[in-house]
């Protein structure tokens, strides 16, 4: 069913995207709000699905933590990422776009894969 989903942010996601994100009425736990800045990204990982909220990343350990995941048949609602690199190319404006689109999907995020790859446009 479409709608904006429960979303846990990674330490780097920017402040003014998280911002950008509430404002649009997202429900987002940052992960500093969560655990001391310098927290192992496996911990986060597994607090962003015990929480049964979407984990919001932009680095390659994480992405690794959930490709493992999947390879062991652990279960977790959605990862969305996107290469660090990319926040030269693209906007805050240009992720909260993103963010919209996938919400108004009925199913944003593959069973099989939960993992979405933004990419600039």
């Amino acid at each position: 069913m479409a709608g904006k989903f429960p979303l846990y942010t990674d330490a780097d996601i920017r402040g003014s995207l998280v911002k950008g994100l509430r404002l649009r009425g997202w429900n987002v736990v940052r992960a500093v709000e969560m655990f001391p800045e310098g927290t192992d990204d496996e911990l986060h990982f597994e607090k962003a699905a015990e929480l049964q909220r979407v984990y919001v990343m932009n680095d390659r350990p994480s992405k690794q933590i959930a490709n493992r995941w999947l390879r062991e048949g652990r279960r977790f609602t959605g990862v969305i990422t996107w290469p660090q690199v990319h926040y030269r190319r693209m906007s805050d404006g240009d992720l909260l776009g993103k963010f919209e689109e996938l919400a108004a999907k009925d199913e944003p995020f593959d069973p099989a894969y939960p993992v979405v790859h933004f990419k600039p446009d």
